[in-house]
């Protein structure tokens, strides 16, 4: 049997010679390898198996690196990296030290722009068209960009001007119907009615069939016909919102068509002005377990290849999102003004728990994180209790609208915030590790982190009934498997837990790192060191009575915590303790630099943050005092 023709795919140029037969044979073996791959470690699958004739057509059509093309979200470039001489490299996808798994130009020419989060595509594309005109340059422009970051309004922005200033730029619109929790809003409406207005796509079938009954001319006319395929959409389908803008329009044409993904963009890529081909396709397309249950494969954990299975590695405890949409649910029995609001991460965030029992308190507003802040700061104006679950990394979108619209207001709008600090595999796009900087100088923002399950529970409480904004952050995942007891009782605002006591140091652990600061003080005392540790729980308002009387009873006081050293809990504390003078100090947290990808053990590990490293660094920290001390006393 012949090798596969992946094997011999070193670049996109490797593409232009093969036939249409060999073409849908790679298009096998990418779904082949992106299964195998996936299935031991992870990664996106769904989305890309959604994009593999896609991919190829598009590769076909252009010259990468020269011309450029700019994936929105970019868990979707699994099939680009394969075309682009990664195959060797493809099984250490999302491995500590291996290949992202979103675009990165550190790994290739072909990735022109390092992405992540959602909708920003066309406005990159933009600025590199422009770019491009301004220095002569003649390459071809791709944004490619999936109908859920469609509801971004940055991608309405970028729209507006891409109309406005008609430069030249290709939108590829990956149409599967699907985001992660399955699309919202009247974009998705207005998309419905494209893909299945009836009578569009039934006189627009008969006027091609038709004109290729026309002697000599009729294919031709079928293929520069874009005029009338312009009027009749203008005819027929509704509003015809990007042709409107100022964006011509192309399709929908089959996103699993390989040949009619490549004439569509070429077709496109002479044409003056922004091109918009809207391509259909299925998310997970070419395995069955994807296709049923696309969701489920759009992030995915090891499975098992023949049956779609996951591979538990031990006992899957509650995640620390599920502990808080369950317990949100919970609360609104009692409570009628509690609302949930998502931004397309329902599932992810457990809110789905609270959708299922209180579907009409539910509000899911897509891939909108700034909208999604502002609205729940018109629902607390007006006298509800809004609680907005967002990913860590993703509320930094909404930086402007925290700060304007909630906490100038004093609105109470809780944030829960999933996958705060390191979440491991998908890399420093998905890292939390700036919201206890950029939400602790916040005015009116009570700023939390739980050590545990039960914990979480009363820190909502806590937030519910402060009648201010306040944020808790909690990391991706399960807890320490404590189990609830559905007390949500309010906790001493700004009041820390003393976990332990010792007289040489004092830990005071944030969140997470409280489990760390367990492991360092049973390490301290093998070398003879007692240590009291403190869970922080309030990053704001600090505890700073605890704080200053730990400074004066220890010889050494040390915060840990998993975000950025820059503007963290430990900078607040030191601006605590500078107050008394002599205070012996250290801050554990993450370096000033974006922390790449790999399990969340082994970046701790390379970070300084794992318990050997504290203790060690503590360890010498405390024998230089004593080094010091004994000098003092000679002299």
């Amino acid at each position: 049997m012949a090798g596969r023709i992946l094997d011999e795919i070193t670049s996109p140029v490797d593409l232009k010679g093969l036939s249409g037969e060999q073409l849908t044979r790679l298009a096998r073996e990418i779904r082949d390898e992106m299964i195998d791959v996936t299935s031991r470690r992870g990664g996106h699958l769904a989305p890309n198996l959604g994009v593999v004739e896609l991919t190829i057509g598009l590769h076909l059509a252009l010259d990468s690196p020269k011309d450029k093309i700019i994936w929105d979200v970019g868990h979707q470039s699994y099939v680009h990296k394969l075309l682009t001489g990664r195959l060797n490299e493809f099984s250490t996808l999302r491995q500590y030290g291996g290949i992202s798994g979103f675009p990165k130009r550190s790994e290739s020419p072909h990735d022109c722009f390092d992405t992540g989060h959602a909708s920003n595509s066309i406005s990159v594309a933009l600025g590199m068209a422009i770019a491009r005109d301004r220095q002569g340059g003649d390459e071809t422009i791709v944004a490619v960009i999936g109908d859920g970051s469609m509801t971004g309004g940055m991608a309405f922005e970028a729209l507006n001007q891409a109309g406005h200033i008609k430069t030249d730029l290709v939108i590829i619109l990956n149409d599967n119907e699907m985001s992660i929790d399955g699309n919202v809003g009247a974009l998705s409406c207005y998309l419905n009615r494209i893909r299945l207005d009836p009578a569009y796509n039934r006189l627009r079938h008969d006027i091609e069939q038709g004109l290729r009954r026309i002697p000599g001319i009729g294919e031709k006319m079928v293929n520069i016909g874009e005029t009338w395929r312009t009027a009749l959409k203008q005819f027929l389908v509704p509003g015809m919102l990007f042709e409107e803008l100022g964006i011509k329009y192309i399709g929908p044409i089959d996103g699993h068509d390989i040949e009619a993904v490549k004439t569509a963009v070429t077709m496109a890529k002479p044409l003056d002005g922004p091109i918009l081909v809207h391509a259909l396709t299925k998310k997970g397309m070419g395995y069955k377990p994807a296709e049923t249950h696309p969701e489920r494969f759009h992030g995915t954990s090891e499975f098992n290849v023949k049956t779609g299975q996951a591979i538990k590695k031990k006992e899957v405890l509650p995640s620390y999102g599920q502990v808080l949409g369950a317990g949100l649910a919970r609360l609104a029995v009692e409570d009628q003004k509690i609302v949930a609001i998502s931004a397309a991460m329902a599932q992810g965030t457990g809110l789905d728990l609270f959708a299922a029992v209180h579907p009409g308190r539910f509000f899911d507003v897509g891939i909108a994180e700034q909208h999604a802040v502002t609205f729940a700061a018109g629902l607390a104006q007006s006298g509800l209790k809004p609680v907005v679950a967002i990913y860590s990394t993703f509320l930094q979108r909404a930086y402007d609208q925290l700060m304007e619209d909630v906490c100038l207001q004093g609105l109470p709008v809780v944030f829960a915030l999933d996958r705060a600090g390191l979440v491991g595999d998908d890399g420093p796009t998905h890292h939390g590790v700036f919201d206890l900087s950029y939400l602790s100088h916040m005015p009116e923002m009570l700023v939390m982190a739980p050590k545990d399950e039960p914990e979480l529970q009363r820190l909502l409480g806590t937030a519910l009934s402060c009648n201010r904004p306040a944020a808790i952050r909690y990391p991706r995942g399960s807890g320490p498997g404590i189990p609830v007891m559905n007390d949500f009782t309010p906790l001493p605002i700004g009041k820390s837990e003393v976990l332990s006591a010792g007289k040489q140091v004092a830990l005071l652990a944030v969140g997470r790192m409280v489990s760390i600061g367990r492991e360092v003080v049973e390490q301290l005392k093998k070398y003879g060191i007692d240590c009291t540790l403190v869970n922080a729980r309030f990053v704001k308002p600090l505890d700073t009575e605890l704080i200053l009387d730990l400074a004066a009873m220890h010889e050494l006081l040390a915060t840990i915590e998993d975000n950025s050293i820059v503007g963290g809990y430990g900078a607040m504390v030191a601006q605590v303790v500078a107050s008394i003078g002599n205070c012996r100090l250290v801050n554990f947290g993450l370096p000033d630099y974006f922390v790449s990808h790999g399990t969340v053990d082994c970046l701790l590990k390379e970070v300084g943050l794992d318990a050997a490293s504290v203790t060690e660094k503590i360890v010498a920290i405390l024998k230089n005092y004593d080094k010091r001390e004994a000098r003092s006393a000679l002299s």
